[in-house]
């Protein structure tokens, strides 16, 4: 049979980014071997020199050729090429020219080439800063990129006539991923139109909030290189101190990140709440938490040589988690508990080779390695600052494993209809009670260390006329809290006595912190990092309370509803209203209309 001849295809770009792709594969493996050999080779200079400059040239063309398949895909897109699959799928001919960059990361391959994009943006910050420590960092880094790449390989190995595929080419035809009675016709091109972009992600949240979430995701990954660098070089504590500036970055992009998908998701896809405890949230706040944990347990190494083992612990976990989230988000096994999560895409087995080599590599260089870390034989003093920190972030991998736990329930349900295909498997019904009831918590325990552990000394509290100075800042800041607590309550209803003891330890942190700042600190700013975090935490308290638990529904006709929609639940008949297109709903005193959702035609 003839080959058909297909009319106004455009191959070109597909050609270059093919070629872009495989390139980017070989050279992030020419790079990681480059890498290893100058860290192995490190006594002899000149070789290890000669190596590392191979690796930095390997790394700059791996990274030219990220851009350029990122490009690619952008060309395509902006021209509107439909016989691309990835075109096809997230662009349409109305879609405005603001969300090309959100439906470029609509999808699974988009979203990873993002990710991939930061990992090359702060692999070169590395190679200009990170002198001694460029050679083991950059060889991980380049191993990191190397299973990423392979995620949008798209080449199948094996013999036989199931070969098994190794990621999915973004760059795909529409003809080479389905079969169609239209591509019989060699002029399908004129003949199909682009599916568009979810009218649920046309929205400026969509377009700010992945590209800070995935450099918050890649900036985790830089502190996981520099423990495993520490490990790999036997060098316990020179590692400390290069690293920490990474981390607090880290934590100051992913922080925000979260919360902007929070927000998105509120106003995008009207979860009740910036924040409804969905699973794709969760495992977004996990490694967020042990890297906190982390930055506090590396200011206490810093400063007195204890926790360097919790210190590898927590930014390696950190790294695990990303790559276990990751998992949870694209293998499908949240599809049916999250409207975030990706469908599937055969890439499940990928992924957890990923989490199963960097977690085998951090584990085996932890375990031979773990006897030789600087351990203090004498314990910290009850009263000391480094204590009471580590018990802060006791308690926050303790948040992290209760998140972690319940939102792994679909996973453990596969693994057990496995084995046995009648199990019913567990669900959490109502999330939200279900997480708070626990959270709530360890939140008011962390203000309440926030908001005192400042006041104490490294080893010591030291001397009996601090401590009553002491003791007399903490009590005007407890009684400022209390009564901010009460003029609070008069404001919005609190609802349980749980919110309000949570919304006190806020104003204590809040208030606590700000004497500290000024009392002690004397209003030294450049000195005042940890100070003016714990204040920020304090505020988001108090505003998680103000904004999350006087929420209300606002429809006050729900006998309207009845027979134009149906629920089960009572008060599914306020939660949920149809709006009359082009036509006004007054609903509590405010104006509502719609013209996308539920509309009624006349």
């Amino acid at each position: 049979m003839q080959e058909i001849q297909y009319i106004g295809e455009h191959l070109g770009p597909q050609r270059l980014g093919q070629l872009a792709i495989v390139l980017a594969f070989v050279a992030a493996l020419t790079s990681l071997l480059s890498y290893f050999m100058a860290t192995q080779r490190r006594n002899n200079l000149a070789e290890s020199a000669s190596w590392q400059k191979m690796g930095r040239i390997a790394f700059g063309l791996h990274g030219t050729a990220v851009f350029t398949v990122i490009g690619i895909i952008f060309y395509v897109m902006l021209q509107r090429y439909y016989e691309y699959q990835y075109v096809w799928a997230h662009v349409s001919e109305d879609l405005p020219l603001r969300y090309i960059f959100s439906a470029f990361w609509e999808g699974q391959e988009g979203s990873f080439l993002l990710w991939m994009f930061w990992h090359v943006v702060l692999g070169g910050v590395l190679i200009f800063t990170a002198k001694r420590w460029e050679g083991p960092t950059m060889a991980i880094l380049a191993g990191i990129q190397l299973c990423l790449v392979s995620m949008i390989l798209g080449i199948y190995v094996g013999l036989g006539d199931d070969p098994t595929r190794i990621g999915i080419n973004p760059l795909l035809l529409l003809r080479e991923t389905m079969d169609a009675p239209l591509f019989a016709q060699a002029d399908y091109v004129s003949l199909i139109k682009g599916k568009g972009l979810n009218p649920l992600l046309q929205n400026y949240w969509m377009t700010i909030h992945p590209p800070t979430l995935f450099l918050g995701f890649a900036s985790t990954t830089i502190p996981f290189l520099f423990a495993v660098a520490g490990l790999w070089l036997n060098d316990h504590k020179g590692w400390l101190k290069p690293v920490l500036p990474w981390a607090l970055f880290s934590g100051a992009i992913l922080g925000p990140g979260i919360l902007r998908g929070g927000a998105g998701a509120y106003e995008a896809l009207s979860f009740g709440g910036y924040w409804a405890w969905d699973p794709v949230e969760n495992m977004s706040l996990v490694p967020w938490l042990t890297l906190i944990a982390g930055v506090h347990t590396n200011l206490i190494a810093r400063n007195t040589n204890y926790s360097i083992r919790s210190t590898y612990i927590f930014y390696i976990l950190t790294f695990l988690l990303i790559l276990y989230s990751t998992f949870l988000t694209r293998s499908g096994v949240l599809g049916e508990t999250s409207v975030h999560a990706f469908t599937e895409m055969g890439l499940e087995w990928q992924l957890v080779s990923f989490i199963g080599i960097f977690l085998f590599l951090s584990a085996i260089l932890l375990a031979f390695r773990y006897k030789g870390i600087p351990a203090p034989k004498k314990e910290e003093a009850l009263t000391s600052r480094e204590f009471w920190m580590f018990i802060g972030t006791l308690v926050l991998l303790f948040s992290a494993l209760i998140i972690t736990a319940s939102t792994s329930l679909p996973v453990y349900n596969k693994i057990m209809q496995y084995f046995n295909p009648g199990f019913e498997g567990r669900v959490i019904t109502d999330p939200i009670p279900h997480y708070n009831k626990y959270q709530i918590w360890i939140a008011v325990f962390i203000s309440i260390l926030s908001g005192s552990a400042q006041f104490l000394r490294y080893r010591a509290i030291g001397g009996s006329k601090r401590l009553k100075k002491v003791l007399q800042r903490i009590s005007i800041s407890l009684v400022l809290s209390g009564i901010f607590t009460y003029l609070t309550s008069l404001w919005i209803s609190l609802g349980t006595w749980q919110y309000g003891v949570l919304l006190f330890t806020g104003y204590f942190t809040t208030f606590s912190n700000l004497d500290y700042l000024i009392t002690f600190m004397r209003g030294n700013l450049k000195a005042s990092g940890s100070v003016i975090s714990h204040i920020g935490f304090g505020l988001m308290i108090v505003g998680i309370i103000a904004s999350g638990v006087n929420q209300k529904i606002v429809s006050s006709n729900p006998f309207v509803m009845e027979g134009l929609i149906q629920s089960d639940d009572p008060e599914g008949y306020k939660k949920n209203i149809i709006l009359f297109k082009d036509t006004t709903t007054l609903m509590n005193g405010i104006k509502g209309s719609t013209t996308i959702m539920n509309e009624i035609k006349e």
